[in-house]
């Protein structure tokens, strides 16, 4: 009874300062939603003169009957590549499958392709935090509830799934006005309805709390305008 008299108090001690260091462990490791928010003020101030590439918009026009199109981008950054070629604009024949005739030469196209980079800063509030191996299901799941096609979703996830599915975690935020006001399309024929779903993304070691994104379905009526997009935001 006299050695454990001696012996309680350290262990005591040794007990308090593993619950300090481990509490301060877990803190430094797990992060909230909190964490996450004062991460993207600094990473929207950096983006704020940093150029962000932004991978392969594509736009797809459904006229409902054959129509010739001129469409412009007023982009805020710089043109990386254009298929087919943007001549101050692209001008095509679009019939209402979704095939393109470029005007200039005259070969098919099944959509309007761009990328560039251009500084700017995306809204990860609310979103979604899927684990990499999860991300064709979510990307299945959510494009088609957002509007896309079976086609149209199918070439936007053989392109962005590849670059998710490694990291442990992503957060995923589909952007509106974040990328809209950067972006600014100008289409002669004015389109009846127009889907534009641009898909801002942050790799993750492990998850954090998140408050849900509210999501919208789109109709299609008339002439109709789709285009999808991504980026990748780097912590």
């Amino acid at each position: 009874m006299k050695v454990w008299g001696k012996i309680w108090p350290i262990l005591l001690i040794f007990g308090v300062l593993g619950a300090i260091f481990g509490a301060s462990a877990y803190s430094g490791s797990h992060k909230t939603r909190e964490d996450l928010l004062h991460q993207q003020e600094i990473i929207n101030n950096q983006q704020a003169h940093k150029l962000v590439p932004m991978g392969k918009p594509v736009i797809y026009l459904y006229p409902e009957e054959k129509t010739e199109v001129a469409v412009k981008l007023d982009y805020d950054g710089e043109l990386t590549a254009t298929y087919p070629d943007y001549r101050n604009g692209w001008q095509v024949m679009a019939m209402p499958d979704g095939t393109l005739y470029d005007r200039f030469d005259g070969r098919e196209y099944s959509y309007l392709f761009w990328e560039g980079t251009c500084p700017g800063a995306y809204d990860l509030s609310k979103g979604f935090v899927v684990k990499g191996e999860d991300t064709k299901d979510f990307l299945q799941e959510k494009l088609a509830f957002l509007g896309l096609t079976p086609r149209e979703y199918n070439e936007f996830i053989v392109y962005w799934m590849p670059l998710m599915q490694d990291h442990p975690y992503n957060l995923i935020s589909f952007q509106r006005e974040a990328y809209t006001d950067l972006a600014r399309l100008d289409i002669s024929s004015a389109p009846d309805s127009i889907l534009r779903v641009f898909m801002a993304y942050q790799p993750l070691d492990e998850p954090i709390e998140m408050e849900p994104q509210q999501l919208e379905p789109f109709i299609r009526t008339g002439f109709t305008v789709v285009e999808w997009g991504g980026a990748q935001i780097n912590g």
